[in-house]
């Protein structure tokens, strides 16, 4: 039985109506005096309309995203995001009537799919390349500027949601980046804005400093014409130097384009991260609490090529955390595209790449979460050793259904924003609404955690230090101050504890007490499948896949050394090509053949709870909404060394085939690929009543057989695409760090 929140429908409705105050309300729980107050809300920063190569327009992805009724996945608050360069199609017009609005009403034979050419005519597209005698495609900047903002902030308004624009980044040398800078949007006047009844709609607010980004700094955008109307110096005359760099003097710059454009071949990679670098420093030079920058599915195309323009190896983190580690703080080691035919798009041999196939680093994802921090003691933790403030994020990345359609709850390919994976972020509004500088200024503190599947939805993640004497704290002391913060949704303030993101100084010999309470909520996920989990019934457990129970929780610790020193020995390093790490039959070599400079050997879970063993979590009732909460603690005994804890939790026991190590570690996904069916081991043997064929939309959610879309090996249907997502769950905490006096130093953390 699980435990928390029933999703009823009377259920979801409630907390429909919970969500929504919780936009414009401050927390029933009041916070101390050095924090303002907040809560942890959901949202998605990496996603696609048709402005860019996803299938849907923007009022509809907005729709999917934040409405709490006709999809009850809905975020608190959701930023558009889409590729740099340009496009051809308008993703600000509808596709039917349901979506029409005043001031961008629906016109019969147009929809998001048309193309710029044919809604606004090619003269009236700006820039070089595009317009008249061009190519017929928007340059991001234009759609970003004069499109897509004034649409979003319409939308912002008129539903009352908080919503902003991003981009993810084609990044010169490297793959892809969520980022945004928030200056100009949603601006505090819009909140008693009176918005049109006609079509039509003029922004209050501006995205001038994204839009000039994405001139500067994307890969994809090749526009030498300063943002400015093809042929003339009308418009935006864009420079893109950034103060105390070399910018006409490098040998990339082209003075036309006042901007830094590296020749291709040979050096090129390396080229274009300086000139990602610049990119860096220009928003922290002009947008320094306003921007952030978050590499996105970053092992998926491979390693560093430094000819090309794939890959970030960790000397690539390391270089854009010290450029900026205020915009520069994290990354999506758990990638989108969580139904695809290979989770995640990682694959062996993914990338034809100059025509060399080019395996994802690591070759797959592990539980859905890649290489990189799916790994206990991989990148992820080489960086949290070095004391940075380097967060975990997941994201949605929706492009389409793939072999279906938008409305179909199945997938081959990817989620909704919110459907399945959430970042949770503590928002700090105070009686406020949420906006777009507050929710960037949550991301950036790392108070965050990652659940798909809906695992958990709260949680409250503490760790206090305990002295002999006058000043210890017991167990239950701590458990209580995690416990109230759990149940209001709200983190801590407590002299002599931290959660998530922060830094708690102890004396060398102190006691180190961690807390931890979360919420495994009761009922079905948004599953739309219902039949027996088919991973767990290799072990003998009959559980629905739409109503998972989390297994265990794991209490990983590494130790703090410091900052590594660009060009040592231990600050650059290649992960494993997969000829060294994934073997044929799936397993891997280990972090004995990882670069001493991408691992953290000292990192370990040093704690693992249950619901059984010698000290089984309890179970304890919110005096708030009744909901049930688990409770559970471990004591460090006297800590000498700084050092970090996090979490992990999934619904995967230990040991089940083709899912988990003996150590409940999350085995590589290679076995519920289905781009390489000869890999394929588990089966789905469930035949249900409603099973609808793959040709038929299907927007319920009580499918209770083995869908028909699985791959299908020797007669048998195996699990792949979409169920191999929603039967393997995860969740990822990011760290508490514990500085001792007299050890290292945590410098990266305040």
């Amino acid at each position: 039985m699980k435990l928390g929140f029933n999703k009823t429908p009377l259920a979801l409705a409630a907390l429909a109506a919970i969500s929504t105050a919780s936009l414009v309300v401050a927390p029933t729980m009041a916070t101390a005096a050095g924090k303002t107050a907040g809560q942890y809300v959901t949202g998605d920063f990496h996603n696609h309309t048709t402005c860019s190569d996803g299938s849907i327009s923007m009022q509809k992805l907005v729709k999917k995203a934040t409405d709490k009724n006709d999809t009850p996945w809905g975020l608190d608050w959701f930023v558009q995001a889409g590729h740099g360069g340009n496009g051809n199609r308008n993703c600000t017009l509808v596709e039917d009537a349901t979506l029409s609005t005043p001031a961008y009403p629906y016109t019969a034979g147009t929809g998001p799919t048309t193309t710029w050419t044919n809604s606004i005519g090619a003269a009236n597209l700006k820039g070089l390349g595009g317009g008249v005698g061009g190519t017929g495609n928007m340059w991001r900047w234009q759609s970003i500027q004069e499109f897509q903002y004034p649409l979003l902030e319409y939308l912002s308004a008129a539903k009352s949601l908080p919503l902003f624009i991003g981009m993810e980044s084609v990044v010169a040398g490297h793959e892809h980046t969520s980022m945004s800078v928030v200056t100009g949007q949603m601006p505090l006047s819009l909140d008693n804005t009176s918005l049109p009844t006609s079509a039509g709609y003029t922004a209050l607010g501006n995205a001038n400093g994204l839009a000039q980004w994405s001139y500067c700094f994307d890969r994809g955008d090749t526009d030498t014409s300063r943002g400015n109307t093809t042929g003339t110096s009308i418009g935006n005359n864009w420079n893109c130097s950034v103060t105390g760099s070399l910018n006409s003097g490098d040998v990339s710059w082209n003075a036309t384009a006042q901007k830094l454009m590296p020749a291709s071949g040979t050096g090129n990679g390396s080229k274009g991260h300086l000139k990602t670098l610049e990119g860096i420093k220009w928003m922290a030079q002009n947008h320094t609490n306003a921007s952030y920058y978050v590499p996105a599915h970053l092992e998926r195309a491979g390693p560093f090529n430094p000819d090309g323009n794939n890959g970030f190896n960790i000397e690539h983190l390391r270089n854009f955390n010290n450029t900026a580690p205020n915009i520069a703080f994290g990354f999506e080691s758990q990638p989108g595209h969580g139904a695809a035919n290979n989770r995640g798009e990682y694959q062996v041999k993914r990338n034809n790449i100059n025509g060399v196939l080019t395996d994802s680093v690591g070759g797959t994802t592990y539980g859905g979460t890649g290489v990189y921090a799916g790994q206990v003691g991989g990148v992820w933790d080489a960086l949290l050793g070095e004391g940075r403030n380097w967060w975990y994020f997941a994201s949605s990345d929706w492009h389409n259904r793939g072999s279906f359609g938008p409305d179909d709850r199945r997938s081959s390919q990817d989620f909704f924003p919110g459907e399945y994976a959430r970042d949770f972020v503590m928002v700090r509004n105070g009686a406020d609404k949420l906006r777009p500088q507050t929710i960037v200024d949550g991301l950036r503190t790392g108070n965050s955690f990652v659940a798909n599947g809906q695992l958990i939805d709260r949680l409250a993640f503490v760790a206090c230090a305990s002295y002999p004497g006058i000043a210890a704290r017991s167990n239950a002391a701590v458990e209580a101050i995690a416990v109230a913060a759990a149940t209001h949704n709200t983190d801590i303030d407590v002299s002599g504890c931290a959660t998530m993101g922060e830094k708690l100084v102890v004396r060398p010999g102190a006691e180190i007490v961690v807390a931890v309470v979360l919420r495994d909520p009761d009922g079905a996920n948004y599953s739309p499948y219902t039949f027996a989990n088919p991973s767990l019934l290799q072990v003998g457990i009959n559980q629905p896949i739409n109503q998972p129970v989390l297994d265990h929780v794991d209490l990983v610790r590494g130790m703090v050394t410091g900052y590594k020193t660009p060009g040592a020995s231990d600050y650059s390093g290649e992960w494993p090509r997969n000829t060294a790490w994934l073997r044929a039959d799936g397993t891997t070599v280990g972090l004995s053949a990882v670069p001493d400079a991408a691992k953290n050997t000292s990192t370990a879970v040093i704690k693992t709870f249950s619901n059984s063993g010698s000290t089984p979590w309890t179970t304890v009732q919110s005096g708030v909404d009744n909901s049930a909460f688990l409770k559970m603690s471990y004591r460090i005994p006297a800590v000498q060394a700084s050092q970090y804890v996090r979490l992990r939790g999934t619904n995967m026991p230990a040991a089940v085939p083709y899912e988990t190590d003996g150590n409940g570690n999350p085995l590589a996904d290679v076995y519920t690929n289905a781009n390489d069916s000869t890999m394929l081991r588990i089966p789905c043997t469930t035949v249900g009543s409603n099973v609808p064929a793959a040709g038929v939309t299907y927007t319920g959610n009580s499918i209770d057989g083995c869908p028909a879309h699985l791959p299908v090996v020797n007669g048998q249907k195996m699990v792949a695409y979409d169920v191999a997502a929603w039967s393997d769950l995860w969740f990822y905490s990011n760290p508490i760090y514990v500085q001792v006096n007299g050890s290292t130093t945590v410098a990266g953390v305040k």
